[in-house]
């Protein structure tokens, strides 16, 4: 029989194939990490598509890993080389139902104890969490908020992740360890994580879906495979519940291809009084009214609707139009890195700052999808009056080749490459510093936001646009209104 409640565990699941040596070890705990596995670990290893052989695998995770016990999704051509460690293989469609009962039993969260709130979509999934995280904890609400920021606590950092939607076991590691710190779970919730079942078992109350545009199209495979995986969130919600959505086609397509389980209801932009855009000048921009609109819908789910002027209680969100401006000239530092995320806030800057011209840098991400960086070079050529391509994070790709992928979608005129991306934000203000003073432009440098780092071949070097910009502001004796 076995000795330990993991081990009783794993004798009643129905897996598809098994291996069990005699003579196991006491199992003590579960990982996603191989590299943080004991000699009582059961390591979850969900296997992918992405291009390596099991062999590869293999030797990068598994060879090394001090795991007692593999858990596998799929078979792997390794397992022989494994002879001594019991390894178990999911049934088909049934992993995450696997993880979630360890996860009930190492990690279990009292049923009705927390409010789960989920928000999806390309673009704005961070700001309207944000938003929400603000206007909860503003009305007395305990709140934990999940994404691509971190962890936080009623707004106060615990941890980073890694990722937009952490892993299933890390994800209910961190909600068991916090369970009795907050009221309501506020989480961003991506495609990917819903295609892994990373959220599986969370019980949403309601969610949000903000847009849809191309991205991730590497992973997925296809723009129809992307949106099946998004409209997964569905499937969360609890009855009762809403799904709340600030995209019209979003919703039309949802009603063409199912009879939806729970009800959709579609926002418009918030309307906001001057008051309201002086005080908090990024809802200027008509994507952060959709986001504010998305947050104070979810909010009233918690809160119950009533007269409240929400604005008041939001912040602004790092590397999410975060400005500056030094006389007629103003800095904008966002994370936009999509065709369509591009093109939105251009557009915003173009209508919140009529009469000023438009300068933007950017660059895109190596090994992700190759199909969007010309239609990102379009967008910004449509929009800009001057455009420096550079860096973001090639990852093993080659910066060069990344860039020249975008000028494809490029005219000539009006565009140069700076490929380092210091160099390419000192070009920026050179080219700011050179025009003459009672000339308005708006400088945008995207793609990075909020991130602190260049990733580049297995290693991230540290990176920020805001430090470069403060630098560059010192060096030129520029001062802030």
């Amino acid at each position: 029989m076995p000795s330990d409640p993991l081990s009783h565990l794993l004798a009643t699941i129905d897996f598809a194939w098994r291996h069990e040596p005699p003579g196991g070890p006491v199992l003590t705990d579960i990982q996603w990490r191989a590299d943080a596995c004991g000699p009582g670990s059961i390591l979850f290893f969900q296997r992918f598509e992405d291009g390596r052989s099991d062999a590869e695998v293999f030797e990068r995770y598994l060879a090394a890993s001090g795991f007692a016990v593999l858990v596998t999704n799929r078979m792997l051509d390794c397992f022989d080389r494994l002879p001594f460690k019991c390894i178990y293989v999911t049934r088909p469609g049934e992993w995450p139902k696997v993880v979630g009962r360890c996860c009930d039993l190492v990690y279990p969260l009292p049923a009705g104890a927390l409010n789960f709130i989920g928000v999806t979509g390309t673009n704005g999934k961070t700001t309207t969490v944000k938003y929400l995280e603000s206007i909860l904890a503003a009305n007395g609400q305990r709140v934990l908020s999940v994404g691509t920021l971190g962890v936080s606590l009623d707004g106060q950092p615990l941890a980073t992740t890694g990722f937009t939607s952490p892993p299933q076991i890390e994800l209910r590691r961190l909600l068991h360890a916090h369970q009795d710190q907050c009221d309501v779970v506020a989480m961003e919730i991506s495609s990917h994580a819903l295609d892994q079942g990373r959220a599986y078992g969370l019980p949403l109350m309601s969610a949000g879906w903000t847009n849809f545009t191309q991205d991730h199209l590497d992973y997925h495979g296809g723009e129809a495979a992307y949106f099946a995986a998004k409209a997964r969130i569905l499937d969360l919600i609890q009855d009762g519940g809403r799904l709340y959505c600030t995209s019209h086609s979003v919703a039309a397509r949802l009603a063409a291809q199912c009879e939806p389980r729970v009800p959709i209801e579609i926002l418009g932009a918030a309307s906001l009084g001057a008051e309201a855009i002086r005080a908090q000048p990024f809802l200027a921009l008509e994507h952060n009214r959709l986001n504010y609109a998305l947050a104070t819908a979810l909010a009233d789910g918690v809160l119950g609707p009533g007269p409240r002027e929400d604005w008041r209680h939001l912040h602004p969100v790092d590397g999410r139009f975060e400005c500056r401006t030094f006389g007629t000239r103003t800095i904008v530092i966002d994370f936009a890195h999509t065709p369509d995320a591009l093109d939105t806030i251009l557009t915003a800057i173009r209508s919140g700052f009529p009469g000023h011209r438009v300068l933007t840098l950017f660059g895109c991400g190596g090994d992700r999808d190759h199909g969007k960086r010309p239609l990102m070079g379009e967008a910004v050529a449509r929009h800009s009056d001057h455009a420096i391509v550079t860096s973001d994070n090639p990852r093993h790709e080659d910066p060069e080749q990344i860039i020249a992928d975008i000028l494809a979608g490029m005219p000539k005129e009006g565009t140069e490459v700076v490929v380092d991306r210091p160099q390419a934000v000192a070009r920026l203000f050179d080219l700011l510093a050179e025009r003459p003073a009672d000339e308005p432009w708006v400088a945008l440098i995207a793609g990075k936001g909020h991130e602190r780092y260049i990733d580049r071949n297995d290693r991230k070097v540290y990176y920020s646009d805001q430090d470069e910009v403060e630098l560059n502001v010192r060096r030129l004796g520029w001062s802030s209104q």
